[in-house]
């Protein structure tokens, strides 16, 4: 009768290439983690730097509404899908200095902005402007042409502004400016003021 013997398994000796490869597939998956991460990064940083900007307020034109160092949040969409309204505070590039300013608009295409004895009119309506620093101590009259905004600073008397270099291109607009983000005790959103309908 013949016997008949079965293998036990035996088991294979350890390599030392096992943990090696292990090491390896570890840092790979680490250097893919930090690649993933490098990137979402850079792609959410160009999407918030594509419908956003922040601005420095760099001076006193804008007292008492934007004090010197504040730092503000501007909506750069906000006029793909919309047009200025009287009352926005908006920011724009300024040619003669190579500056990003900020200022309020009061005059759209088409309107005649007159200044006279303290108060901005604005196709004959006297503006009521709670927000300024103080009346104007200037006159004139402008007429706001296609394509144009006339704006001011809320500190009148301490503004370079349209009515001493004139009328604002639109296609200057960076955006419209909706919060103070910085310091964190100046923390506020910058509501939109209808100029006309607040004068009646």
């Amino acid at each position: 009768m013949e016997e008949f013997t079965t293998e036990t398994s035996i088991p294979a000796p350890e390599t030392e290439l096992e943990p090696q490869k292990e090491d390896r597939t570890g840092w790979y998956q680490l250097l893919y983690d930090i690649l993933e991460t490098v990137l979402l990064s850079a792609a959410l940083f160009l999407v918030i730097n594509a419908l956003t900007a922040r601005v420095r307020v760099d001076g006193y034109s804008m007292l008492p509404t934007l004090e010197d160092g504040n730092f503000v949040l501007v909506n750069r969409l906000a006029y793909r899908f919309g047009e200025p309204q009287r009352g926005d505070i908006i920011v724009f590039h300024f040619d003669l200095t190579h500056q990003d300013l900020i200022k309020r608009v009061v005059g759209l295409p088409g309107d005649e902005v007159r200044v006279e004895n303290g108060l901005v009119y604005v196709n004959g309506v006297g503006l009521s402007e709670t927000y300024i620093a103080a009346v104007p101590n200037y006159t004139g009259t402008w007429l706001v042409p296609s394509g144009n905004l006339f704006v001011l600073g809320d500190n009148r008397n301490d503004s370079s502004d349209s009515h001493s270099w004139g009328m604002l291109p639109f296609d200057k607009v960076v955006g419209k400016a909706v919060l103070v983000y910085w310091p964190f005790e100046r923390w506020t959103m910058l509501d939109h003021v209808d100029l006309i309908k607040a004068s009646q």
